[in-house]
């Protein structure tokens, strides 16, 4: 008879194996994989790998153009801002920002997604109507537009905006977790768990939410990639983080009269953000074929 622990591993294996082999299928999913990585290094190690301090200073080289145009400096890679500061040091210390901003308000909306979602599902009845009708109320104001309102009660700076974007991104996980947990109850290993006994916040999260997770996966990478771009477009507005925090949006905002004389101070920024989002969504649309069953290719 073989070992049980034996079996769980070859099997884990084989469907690592398979969500490679899909994955891998996408040259871009697998750039993007590669370029993301980069980015989070970049950002693990940006203290290691930036030549100077984000918020160093030096005066007399003050919009100073990128190392390759007429004027440049070989020790400002892409020049300096208004303030002589480091372009290159503070785009990479930035991306630690950006990522960071990313990742608590994925966490914050999915967890709290996930269980208000898994409730409404398996409840029902008026719980379930009034937890969609919150989330209806919340998704009819475009995302932006409600999160600059949550951070102008809550203050401007990057933890609120975290938390005001969080809160819009919710309802999107509630209505998918909700959808999946309704279709799972109908499953027979579900009927079997009640009739062997199982309890409720058993059957939620150990029976139910295993088996919404993939939906959820592509889901919230997807959103990962707009919260950078919705927490830039909030720095950009002065409700983000706050100068000299050298987060992406931010740098574009406080160079922002500097886009006709000093374009390089806009501009690299702005490539930061597009490539990084880019890289994220072209991560995702591989999970989406990688994991969805239809979209699987025999």
């Amino acid at each position: 008879m073989k070992n049980p622990i034996v079996v769980s591993k070859s099997l884990r294996v084989q469907q690592w194996r398979e969500f490679w082999f899909y994955f891998s299928a996408s040259k871009t999913a697998v750039a993007g994989l590669i370029f993301l990585i980069g980015v989070v290094l970049m950002a693990l190690f940006a203290d290691v790998i930036s030549p100077h301090e984000p918020a160093e200073q030096y005066r007399q080289f003050a919009k100073v153009p990128p190392a390759w145009k007429d004027g440049g400096q070989i020790q400002f890679l892409l020049g300096t801002d208004y303030a002589g500061r480091d372009m290159w040091s503070r785009i990479i210390h930035g991306s630690r920002l950006s990522l960071l901003a990313g990742c608590v308000v994925v966490v914050l909306s999915l967890s709290i997604g996930v269980l208000l979602g898994l409730v409404a599902g398996y409840r029902g009845g008026w719980l379930d109507s009034l937890i969609m009708r919150v989330m209806d109320t919340i998704m009819a104001v475009p995302g932006l537009l409600m999160a600059l309102v949550f951070v102008a009660i809550l203050g401007p700076g990057l933890l609120n905006a975290m938390v005001a974007i969080a809160i819009t991104y919710t309802p999107s996980f509630v209505r998918l977790t909700r959808a999946s947990t309704l279709t799972e109850l109908n499953r027979d290993y579900v009927t079997a768990s009640k009739m062997a006994g199982a309890r409720p916040m058993r059957l939620m999260f150990i029976s139910i939410l295993p088996n919404c997770m993939a939906p959820l996966i592509v889901q919230g990478t997807l959103s990962f990639s707009t919260a950078i771009l919705d927490t830039a477009a909030l720095g950009f507005l002065g409700m983000g983080a706050q100068a000299p925090m050298p987060e992406w949006g931010t740098l574009i905002a406080e160079n922002r009269d500097l886009m006709l004389s000093a374009p390089w101070t806009v501009t690299f920024p702005g490539i930061a953000i597009l490539l990084a989002v880019l890289a994220i969504n072209l991560v995702g649309d591989g999970l989406r074929d990688a994991l969805d069953p239809k979209l699987k290719r025999s």
